[in-house]
């Protein structure tokens, strides 16, 4: 499996070279060269399979064995999930008219992105234990990534996380998630301005290539293709335990899945789910800031003035990884 920039002047990158980026040195984003497509008799066969044993199956796909062999790939996928407060780390409620709620917080910080974050983190330990090197994790924040991070990646040898968060824009418990680790290798920092505005030095930094070379510079943002790989295994799952897959036929049903949407690295991943075989209709649904709404629907992709503070500070986002989205072949999306 190999990687290439959505801006294409970057190919061939393996997914340790992935891991260990932030954007691409032509400033686009890390996808897959290739997908994967399922069979309808694979998706079959995963029927009954736990999420941590589908996170497997997933990331296997995109992780060659010779980077990390299958069974530690399973270690480390079930030490990643294992401290999460439901048995499966995550758990589907059944409401009426057939709503259901794919619980994706029960993690640490309660966040969905603990899931994606904490097997990120085991695949870069595995790594710099194996290589005895080290990496610099820069992480600009909304609100949920940066306490992710940090209770992910803290105490571990070898990685240092720099995480930046606007002040005043993000909850108390957000914010107290990231401030009260004590750690040596965390560092957080308030700045001013939205999370937008954090993330356009970031962005600067991360296109000098010698200093990300000589810091060793690393994201793990939604820009890191591992977080969005993990996340790609939430729609498996929910479509497995949801749509009455039947044990013969060609034809799979389709689910409905409606995505919160700020900077579009979950419904990436459930669009990358939809071109590996699963029969999914998608709904992004915005706050105020509604680039998502305002791109897919009239194709206006402009920078509102400022970002709208919202009680969903999480998605108070104007870009974030579209770009990774937009480079998805065009698909069935809703919106509201």
């Amino acid at each position: 499996m190999q990687y290439c920039s959505t801006r294409g002047a970057v190919r061939g990158r393996d997914f340790r070279e992935v891991l260990f980026s932030g954007f691409a040195p032509d400033g686009g984003m890390f996808m897959p060269e290739t997908l994967p497509v399922l069979s309808p008799e694979t998706l079959r066969c995963w029927r009954g399979l736990t999420y941590p044993r589908l996170v497997l199956e997933v990331s296997s796909l995109f992780i060659p064995a010779p980077l990390i062999p299958r069974d530690h790939l399973e270690v480390l996928v079930g030490e990643a999930l294992s401290g999460f407060s439901v048995p499966d780390a995550v758990r589907i409620t059944r409401l009426k008219d057939g709503l259901s709620v794919l619980e994706l917080f029960h993690g640490e910080t309660l966040a969905f992105k603990d899931l994606a974050m904490s097997c990120t983190v085991h695949f870069l330990s595995y790594f710099l234990q194996k290589d005895r090197s080290r990496a610099v994790v820069l992480v600009g924040t909304s609100g949920d990534t940066g306490g992710s991070a940090v209770h992910s990646a803290k105490g571990l040898p070898g990685l240092d996380v720099l995480v930046v968060y606007p002040q005043g824009r993000i909850t108390a418990v957000q914010e107290k998630h990231m401030t009260t680790c004590l750690e040596d290798n965390v560092h957080v920092f308030a700045a001013d301005g939205s999370s937008d505005d954090i993330d356009r030095p970031i962005r600067r930094l991360f296109a000098d290539q010698d200093l990300v070379r000589s810091h060793g510079l690393m994201s793990l943002n939604s820009v890191n293709w591992s977080r969005i790989m993990v996340q790609v295994a939430h729609f498996f799952y929910a479509y497995l335990q949801l749509s009455g897959v039947e044990e013969s036929g060609e034809e799979l049903p389709e689910l409905e899945v409606v995505v919160p949407t700020g900077g579009a690295g979950n419904i990436t991943a459930a669009y990358i789910a939809m071109e590996m075989g699963l029969p999914l209709k998608l709904v992004a649904m915005v706050n105020s800031n509604d680039i998502i709404h305002r791109t897919v629907t009239s194709g206006d992709f402009s920078m509102a003035t400022n970002v709208t503070q919202t009680l969903a500070p999480a998605i108070d986002i104007q870009v974030g990884t579209l770009n990774k989205t937009l480079n998805a072949p065009p698909l069935p999306l809703g919106l509201f």
